[in-house]
């Protein structure tokens, strides 16, 4: 009677349900249940369904699509879910042949091999630990984040089977890795000053991220040229010479965004990363060279160096020397 109602179930119901929803027939013991060196994987673009299979089994976890965040959790503080058999499941499944992928994230699932027996977690925790990946460069020490590893385990677990009701106090599923979105550092060759506030910008045309110095030292930029391997140098801070990277979304950024007394409504800021204060001779300095193109006319060319760039607890390094852009300049 409950294969038939299960197989009603199959017909109607989306991939999840396909998957979670099955009859308990047989036993298990925790001597089975060991996945421990066996790679975590997800079926397409979604991380709605993350699986492990081995042989003859497999060891199944629903969570919704959005709980992976690429937001990295403080040391000791994870995301903590609890498995309710709704929005959380977690179920192991033993078969009467080798599986593959096909057999978790197919539509239509192959025929066989048959679900021969169900293990359902009925409560306990669910724990995601994320950390963020670089890369360096070891050419110019810039660092690139290529995504998050999110660490998923399990604590208190409840497990239902045909004889009777068994706890897991802790049990560790495996790592999954989410990319992480591009930061666009493409900018034009000019940077622009404001005229009443003085911050200096540049941006990136139809890819929405900017990078602006605020509340820049007056004697940064000047209309002298600097002596050659004597560029003008300050220290960036919180308050003056502030360097922040932003990305935006909702519209296209274009110079007119810029400048103004009130900002304007869009595009709107998604992501604002702040620049590390600056350390003498070593990191956060803003380097300045003034060139002349003729008696009224000067060219400054301005460089971060070492600059690291942080929101929250996720940071990147743009680099021993990055080209914020050219700022020209005229005199009367």
């Amino acid at each position: 009677m409950q294969i038939k109602n299960t197989m009603k179930k199959y017909a109607c119901l989306l991939l999840f349900a396909l998957l979670l929803n099955g009859c308990d027939d047989g036993d298990l013991t925790v001597e089975e249940f060991n996945f421990e060196n066996v790679d975590s994987a997800h079926c397409g673009d979604t991380y709605e369904l993350i699986y492990k299979i081995k042989n003859q089994e497999s060891l199944l976890l629903q969570i919704p699509d959005e709980t992976l965040k690429n937001v990295v959790t403080a040391d000791g503080d994870p995301q903590e879910f609890d498995i309710d058999n709704s929005n959380y499941k977690l179920v192991y499944r033993a078969y009467d042949g080798t599986i593959t992928s096909s057999n978790i994230c197919d539509i239509i699932r192959p025929s066989t091999p048959n679900v021969s027996n169900e293990w359902y977690a009925t409560g306990g925790k669910i724990y995601i630990a994320t950390k963020v990946n670089t890369t360096l460069n070891t050419t110019d020490n810039s660092t690139t984040i290529t995504g998050y590893t999110h660490t998923i385990y399990f604590k208190n677990l409840t497990f239902s089977k045909s004889a009777g009701i068994q706890v897991q106090p802790e049990f560790t599923f495996g790592t999954i890795i989410t990319d992480a979105d591009e930061l666009n550092l493409d900018f034009k060759e000019e940077a622009e000053q404001c005229t009443t506030s003085k911050q200096i910008y540049n941006y990136s045309i139809g890819n929405g991220t900017s990078i602006t110095i605020d509340n820049i030292d007056s004697d940064l930029i000047v209309n002298e040229v600097t002596p050659t391997g004597s560029p003008r140098k300050k220290l960036i801070t919180t308050t003056n010479n502030k360097v922040t990277y932003k990305i935006y979304e909702g519209g296209v950024l274009s110079e007119s965004y810029f400048c103004n007394t009130t900002i304007p409504t869009t595009p709107t800021v998604a992501e604002i990363w702040n620049a590390e204060n600056g350390v003498d001779n070593t990191s956060g300095i803003i380097e300045v060279v003034t060139a002349t193109l003729g008696p009224n006319t000067f060219t400054h060319t301005i460089t971060l160096k070492n600059v690291t760039l942080n929101n929250g607890n996720v940071s990147f390094n743009l680099g021993n020397s990055f080209l914020l852009g050219i700022l020209t300049t005229t005199t009367n």
